[in-house]
């Protein structure tokens, strides 16, 4: 097959999506032999595909398409017109959302989450439009759909009306070589809660982690820090003023987006990972930080639960009480960090990009057959 993938949506490698459409792509390479790829890549993103060489083909995207008006632009008039030109016998988009109406060949799309239809708040109103009303639309034309977890396919039955063949659960990996046990565990200066994930309020639940911190810090007075990982998103500035505010603001510290290189060795330095989102349709910073041997703090919203099992400490993500009470218990008991560290790992490991390149070309398949049966 002949399969092409738009990258536009990756955010410069900064987000989720990034992660999951460049780790993908390094898995789906290995079929090379059997399969052509063809990559449509934003201009100023090239380099984060240097690892692609002569394994496929990459196809510049201008910069004037990187806004996101433009960009759902491009992809419903020339995307499609590219595919035919190429040759493409699938095409396969990232996201619900940047999904084609039209069908120059058979189309998959990956849907990570519906957080739109559970978290109030979650984007502006155009956004909230489009996610809930445009995107169903649009569902309903592709050939087949990638859900990275069962609640997000329960949720896209339930939302968008599709199941049944049309939608494949593929689970999301973990990149193995990087996130793993050091040994002796690395120690940091003072012992941190760490939270990676963009600052986005309200979804990502900062300020209640946030007034959870103090309430811990008033009763233990102990010197463990929080530490937030992530670039700003919408709503960032209510994130920042609550730790200006912030009595304990000297132990709070935002570092921003942490690359690649240093992702793993903060994980392995944290005395444990919070992770308090309000809906996830996967939850990839959980799972790595289990494969470094840090213990995890998590919400069980979304497919939160359904990601980490039985390895992590659950907390109740809108209620501060219940933050601070779960912060103190991992603090204060060496025991249980031990025992969350074990079996943290062990679950991670049932995790994998190669396990997930295989299911979609699989997926892959499937779509290219169904559009043919439909002429």
């Amino acid at each position: 097959m002949k399969i092409g993938m738009t990258t536009s949506v990756i955010e410069r490698g900064q987000s989720g999506i990034g992660q999951y459409v460049l780790a993908l792509t390094r898995e789906l390479l290995a079929s090379r032999e059997r399969h052509q790829f063809v990559f449509f890549v934003l201009e100023q993103d090239l380099p984060l595909f240097d690892f692609v060489q002569d394994a496929a083909q990459l196809v510049p995207v201008s910069e004037r398409y990187r806004p996101p008006l433009r960009d759902i632009l491009w992809h419903q008039t020339m995307l499609p017109k590219l595919a035919r030109q190429h040759g493409l016998d699938v095409l396969h988009v990232p996201t619900y959302r940047r999904m084609l109406w039209r069908r120059p060949c058979a189309l998959v799309a990956t849907i990570h989450d519906l957080a739109q239809y559970y978290v109030t708040g979650k984007y502006d109103m155009a956004r909230m439009f489009y996610g809930r009303v445009v995107s169903r639309f649009l569902a309903s034309r592709q050939h087949r759909i990638v859900a990275i977890s069962r609640n997000t396919a329960r949720d896209i039955a339930n939302c968008f009306g599709l199941n049944g063949d049309r939608v494949t659960v593929v689970p999301n990996g973990i990149n193995h070589q990087r996130f793993s046990l050091e040994v002796p565990p690395r120690k940091a200066a003072s012992p941190f809660f760490l939270y990676v994930s963009r600052l986005e309020h309200p979804a990502k639940n900062h300020v209640r982690l946030i007034a959870a911190f103090e309430r811990f810090k008033r009763q233990t007075r102990s010197n463990w820090e929080l530490i937030f990982a992530g670039k700003d998103a919408a709503g960032a500035a209510a994130i920042h003023a609550a730790i200006a505010d912030s009595p304990y603001r000297v132990a709070i510290r935002s570092l921003g987006f942490v690359g690649d290189e240093d992702l793993p060795s903060l994980y392995r330095s944290a005395g444990a990972f919070v992770y308090p989102s309000l809906y996830e349709g996967f939850g990839l910073p959980p799972l790595e930080a289990m494969a470094c041997g840090c213990p995890v703090l998590c919400s069980p919203r979304g497919a939160l639960a359904e990601v980490v099992g039985d390895a992590a400490l659950f907390i109740a993500p809108e209620s501060v009480s219940s933050i601070a009470t779960q912060l103190t218990k991992v603090a204060t008991k060496a025991t249980l960090r031990r025992r969350l560290r074990q079996t943290g790992v062990l679950r991670a490991r049932a995790f994998n990009w190669g396990a997930a390149a295989a299911a979609t070309l699989e997926v892959y398949a499937r779509a290219a057959q169904a559009a043919k049966r439909l002429g």
